[in-house]
């Protein structure tokens, strides 16, 4: 059964930190008051962390919390892996599409280019993520998005709209003229010095828009 992705908070797992610290910190995080869990694909030269792979998704099983691959879609044929988030459009998605789960939950990342957004809706995903709201030091790959695009987004489709990049609980609310779903967060949970209040302050702010 495919799961849903529902408002709220996004967190995406930086598999670059060191091991200690980051399950550390994931104990402290409420995971069934987040709406999915991604790993981000910085796994470094050797690939993909199978252990880390299983250690996040049994963290993440007892709470029904989405676990996506970054980008590494055979792995929604993994053993509690949900679905997958690309970068870019893949050119072979019809392929790889074909060869996936069946019931992975599928999302894209977009910057500026609309034609992204136009091919998420035809395609059917379950949602988009704009990256880079506001200057980041984990999303330093990202374009600046404009509040335009994001608007102009909301008229193109109905599919959820996730923003990041740079997002905190104090310049959330700048966001507030945009129709979103919700924002997808790294270092603002778990750079954080109590990441269940951090969190707590997201959806504080998110449910006063």
């Amino acid at each position: 059964m495919k799961k849903d992705v529902k408002d709220g908070v996004y967190l995406v797992i930086d598999p670059a930190m060191e091991r200690g610290p980051l399950f550390e910190k994931l104990r402290q995080v409420p995971l069934g008051n987040l709406t999915a869990v991604q790993l981000w694909d910085n796994f470094g030269p050797n690939g993909v962390d199978d252990t880390l792979v299983a250690e996040v998704a049994a963290l993440c099983l007892p709470y029904g919390v989405p676990l996506l691959m970054n980008n590494h879609w055979e792995y929604t044929h993994y053993t509690g892996v949900d679905g997958v988030h690309f970068d870019e459009i893949p050119t072979d998605f019809d392929t790889i599409q074909s060869q996936m789960c069946p019931t992975a939950i599928v999302g894209i990342t977009c910057n500026n280019d609309l034609t992204v957004v136009r091919w998420a809706s035809a395609h059917q995903l379950d949602y988009i993520s704009f990256c880079s709201m506001f200057p980041s030091a984990t999303a330093n790959s990202c374009d600046r998005v404009t509040f335009e695009t994001v608007k102009e987004a909301r008229t193109l489709t109905t599919l959820p709209l996730f923003l990041s990049g740079g997002i905190t609980p104090d310049n959330i609310a700048k966001l507030n003229e945009l129709d979103y779903s919700g924002v997808a967060v790294v270092s603002g949970i778990l750079s954080a010095a109590q990441p269940a209040e951090s969190l707590r302050a997201y959806h504080q702010k998110l449910n006063r828009r």
